[in-house]
């Protein structure tokens, strides 16, 4: 079993991991800040829970059709690079929120979303594939894990501070906010220095198309990798519950302008549950590959617990309670299927192999938030459709438990 280095150590001896740390934090506070206020915008200007749903449907399914060929540039460029160049793109497009004034307005941020997406699944699967080139083994985990804390975190912080901002003072705030920790995040990633081994391990003698052919047939010869890569997509048949959450906030516990400070407080219980998550996990089960891999079911089926929980909850602060609880899984199966992958993939293979995950996890969401859009708007009672989606948690759970129970094949690329 490989010891796992620690989070504190990590960050003071690994300079290019720390600066690479900074600029998520900066990047994730702010999108938080322009996330909040546009759910509050959209149900401000239209009322329509479906109109939010397809919000998280254009912030997620572009991510599905870009995806894979975007995973065969990333394994071909510069993977820092990447990142700056999608970092100044998502400055300038969200600048393109603050025209939006009346419901006519609408298409423009469903446009600038979709763009926005699109420069997000370069610069996703680049930071993960980037991760192990700048990081030991034994310190894989621990980066892993604080990406995963610091998510939750700045999700927390960011959600109840956009909340507050949008509230008083309005989008407008939230999404300048948003574009500036865009730019500040592209010096920070400027500052770090990577040996991108995956531009010298071979010479991009195939084609494009050939590439993606090549990162698809290593998916399907690994049952393991295969497993590991469709993990979130799993999770994310119930990722409808984002949609509960504005629901909740809006709805039943309304809380400041448009629901504004109720939302950010359950994304923010959302994000103290993440936090901890991943953390209790390995300090329970070890950093192991078998310790990894058997936490996963559990945490999908933990997730689902905790939005039953939630919709029996008789009080805003017992919903964040609950909220806390499912997403104490659902942080630790995102984060411990990341470092499966990161550990089992070879490097010049994990740009693809990441992309194709995002797409798989965004397709399922965007189905998922779309479908919880439609039952909203049907009438369906939020607290109904929290319990519903608890239970779609429950297969995929049970799947994974018992895929992933068993000793892996092999350990490592």
């Amino acid at each position: 079993m490989t010891e796992s280095a620690g989070y504190l150590a990590l960050l003071r001896r690994n300079q290019p991991f720390r600066r690479l740390w900074y600029g998520q934090i900066v990047s994730q506070l702010g999108d938080w800040f322009a996330s909040i206020a546009l759910y509050a915008l959209l149900l401000r200007l239209t009322g329509s829970g479906q109109v939010v749903g397809l919000l998280l449907v254009a912030e997620l399914l572009p991510s599905t059709i870009v995806g894979p060929w975007v995973g065969v540039l990333v394994d071909r460029l510069p993977r820092r690079i990447v990142m700056i160049v999608a970092d100044i793109g998502r400055a300038l497009l969200v600048l393109l929120f603050l025209l939006v004034r009346d419901a006519g307005d609408i298409w423009i941020v469903y446009l600038a979303t979709v763009l926005k997406v699109v420069l997000t699944s370069f610069f996703e699967p680049a930071r993960s594939a980037l991760i192990p080139q700048i990081t030991t083994r034994e310190e894989l985990i621990a980066a892993n894990g604080i990406s995963g804390a610091t998510w939750s975190a700045m999700l927390a912080f960011g959600a109840a501070l956009g909340g507050l901002v949008a509230g008083t003072l309005g989008p407008a705030a939230a999404f300048l906010i948003d574009a500036a920790s865009f730019l500040l995040s592209a010096v920070l990633i400027a500052t770090v220095r990577a040996h991108e081994t995956h531009l010298t391990e071979h010479a991009h003698t195939l084609s494009s198309g050939g590439q993606l052919v090549e990162g698809l047939r290593y998916l399907g010869s690994d049952r393991d990798v295969l497993v590991y890569a469709l993990v979130k997509a799993l999770w994310s048949l119930g990722g409808g519950v984002l949609l509960v959450l504005t629901l909740f906030g809006r709805q039943l516990f309304p809380l400041g302008t448009d629901g504004a400070l109720s939302i950010g407080l359950l994304y923010a219980a959302r994000g103290v549950g993440a936090a901890i998550g991943p953390l209790a996990a390995q300090r329970f089960g070890g950093s192991s590959v078998q310790a990894l891999r058997r936490m996963i079911g559990p945490a999908v089926l933990l997730t689902g617990a905790g939005y039953a929980l939630a919709s029996i909850a008789p009080s805003l602060p017992l919903v964040a309670l609950a909220v806390l609880v499912a997403h104490l899984g659902g942080s630790t199966q995102w984060v411990f299927s990341t470092a499966l992958l990161q550990i089992s993939v070879p490097n010049r293979l994990q740009g693809r192999v990441f992309a194709v995950e995002l797409a798989a996890l965004t397709l399922t969401t965007a189905l998922s938030s779309y479908l919880a859009g439609l039952a909203a708007d049907s009438g369906m009672a939020p607290r109904d459709l929290a319990l519903l989606l608890a239970i779609v948690f429950v297969a995929p759970g049970l799947a994974l438990l018992a895929l992933l129970w068993p000793a892996p094949r092999r350990t490592s690329a």
